[in-house]
């Protein structure tokens, strides 16, 4: 009996589509089309995929020679400066006889590196873009976006177009007297849940923005660590720019809607406004022509299906980025779900606000919309255990749950305020807070190092100025305990209410902005520490041995 090698296609299951296809697909390799009877059998899909990783390996392998390379000639670089700078120093010309030592070296005379790119160009050419060497060069060297100077000037016409209206807004609202006792309660009902996610929405664009800013002037590679494709990522120009024409569209609305009302315009008819807004904003985002950023926008959607989906997709790091962000973004989800109820039920018609403010049905929703986002990374933390065996999520998979409990208890005692409730509210949040701190703190930014050589923080630091790290710990600790406005009662009114409400939320925002430039750092640093710049790509076969 002769033992014989062969190869087997295995496609990772990182979807659920994949793992019933893989499941499937084994079972009817294995029973129907047994190698042992004789049967040839070849999943067309399976090597569609195959296929594609491939593709994705010889790009990644072409990027890491090309890198390098360019490291192998920026040491040249150096050592030549170098010696130039040692001759200016000493008064000594010996800088040739070293330079020619070096050039000599196989480290410098070597084409190996070239010879290896120029056959992983001549493969890929080959197999892929059937010998089209231009569309070859498309995915072995994509070209970066050029910055755009209209971009900028958008983005300097929409903030002064903002600063105007919202200016515009307040006044109109003073003079007509909208917030006034007799009519402020139908308008903020109508009003406030749409314009505030609008508003949460900007701000959040607007952080990441500055995280774009920040990762770029820093050389922070968030590019290699989101995976994202150069030639489609966003830059921080144009998230300031989706935010400011958010916020101008935003803004201009309010006012035409305050005009309209002021003018005796029947309310149902006018407060349609709002939810036309929602609606054309929805339809921007799932719109199929290339037009408004539209790789970012179905690259968002993936990403929240992935999300939503959990722990049925394996988890990248934009997935769990994406929804730690969505966990603080609870208020706009909630506002998400009162503006669907206030529009789909009628109460714009009717003014019948309490129908989506109360009920059995608003008490689960509230719950369940609360939950999710926690839930969602729960689910991601185990599905990370359990691809990589790593306890340390099932650490971070409690930090989620405790978060989930706290925030079920402010909720039960938002509408049961008594004393036994708000003792659970204090022991669940103060539990929940400090295990996020010492999360945030030492895991995801990776400080609190008792053995730094930089007291209390880390030992490499991308920021010269070590105070703004201090500091960015107590600004953490502080809007982390934003909580006990739940437990503190004020006795104010309803603008006042929404007004603190919009507040807090925003604090948790921009808290969460904050966060991420310092958890990206980490990465980044983790990544350099590993001598990390390409991404790994699993070859999809699987070596079996069969007998003859």
């Amino acid at each position: 009996m002769k033992s014989k090698i062969s190869m087997r296609i295995d496609i990772p299951a990182t979807t659920p589509a994949q793992t019933i296809a893989a499941v499937t697909s084994m079972l009817r390799e294995d029973l129907v089309y047994n190698p042992k009877k004789g049967g040839d059998y070849i999943n067309r899909h399976k090597i569609q995929c195959a296929e594609k990783m491939i593709r994705g390996a010889f790009v990644e392998l072409y990027r890491g020679l090309g890198l390098l390379r360019k490291y192998s000639s920026l040491n040249m670089v150096a050592f030549t400066k170098i010696l130039k700078k040692f001759d200016k120093v000493s008064n000594q010309q010996e800088s040739v006889n070293y330079l020619k030592t070096v050039k000599r070296s196989n480290f410098i005379c070597s084409d190996k590196v070239v010879r290896l790119m120029d056959e992983v160009e001549s493969l890929f050419t080959e197999h892929y873009t059937k010998n089209d060497r231009k569309r070859a060069m498309k995915f072995l060297r994509p070209l970066h976006q050029k910055d755009s100077h209209m971009v900028t000037f958008f983005v300097g016409l929409f903030t002064g177009s903002f600063v105007t209206l919202f200016s515009v807004y307040v006044i109109l609202a003073h003079i007509t007297g909208m917030f006034s006792s007799a009519t402020q309660a139908a308008y903020m009902e109508s009003v406030y849940p749409i314009f505030s996610m609008f508003a949460l929405l900007s701000l959040h664009l607007f952080m990441y923005g500055c995280n774009l800013f920040m990762w770029k002037i820093t050389r922070i590679n968030y590019n290699f660590i989101f995976e994202f494709q150069t030639t489609t990522a966003l830059k921080y120009r144009d998230a300031f720019l989706i935010c400011t024409c958010l916020m101008t569209s935003v803004v201009g609305a309010m006012i035409l809607h305050l005009v309209l009302l002021s003018k005796g315009f029947v309310p149902h008819k006018v407060n349609f406004i709002p939810g036309t807004l929602l609606l054309g904003f929805v339809l921007l985002l799932i719109c199929p022509l290339n037009v408004f950023y539209r790789p970012t926008r179905f690259y968002f959607l993936k990403v929240m299906r992935n999300i939503i989906c959990s722990p049925f997709y394996k988890v990248l790091l934009v997935d769990f980025f994406m929804a730690d962000q969505l966990t603080s973004q609870i208020p706009l989800l909630r506002h998400m779900e009162v503006a669907s109820c206030y529009f789909l039920a009628g109460s714009f018609k009717t003014h019948h606000y309490e129908i989506c403010k109360s009920g059995k049905l608003y008490r689960e929703l509230v719950y369940i919309i609360s939950f999710s986002p926690y839930y969602w990374r729960a689910m991601q933390c185990a599905r990370r255990w359990f691809d990589e065996g790593n306890r340390d999520h099932l650490a971070n998979l409690g930090k989620y749950v405790s978060a989930m409990v706290a925030a079920g208890a402010r909720l039960t005692y938002a509408r049961q305020p008594t004393q036994l409730w708000m003792i659970v509210v204090l022991v669940t949040s103060v539990v929940a807070t400090v295990y996020q701190l010492y999360w945030d703190f030492v895991k995801d930014w990776g400080l609190l190092n008792p053995k730094s050589k930089n007291r209390w923080l880390r030992d490499d630091l991308v920021l010269k100025n070590k105070g703004a790290y201090y500091v960015s710990i107590a600004l953490n600790l502080v809007l982390r305990v934003a909580w006990v406005e739940a437990v503190m009662k004020f006795n104010i009114g309803m603008l006042e209410t929404r007004l603190l409400d919009f507040f807090l939320a925003s604090l948790e925002v921009i808290r969460r902005g904050h966060w991420n430039y310092y958890r990206l750092e980490n990465e980044h640093l983790n990544n350099a520490g590993k001598f990390r710049a390409v991404n790994t790509v699993p070859l999809p076969f699987r070596e079996m041995n069969s007998e003859e």
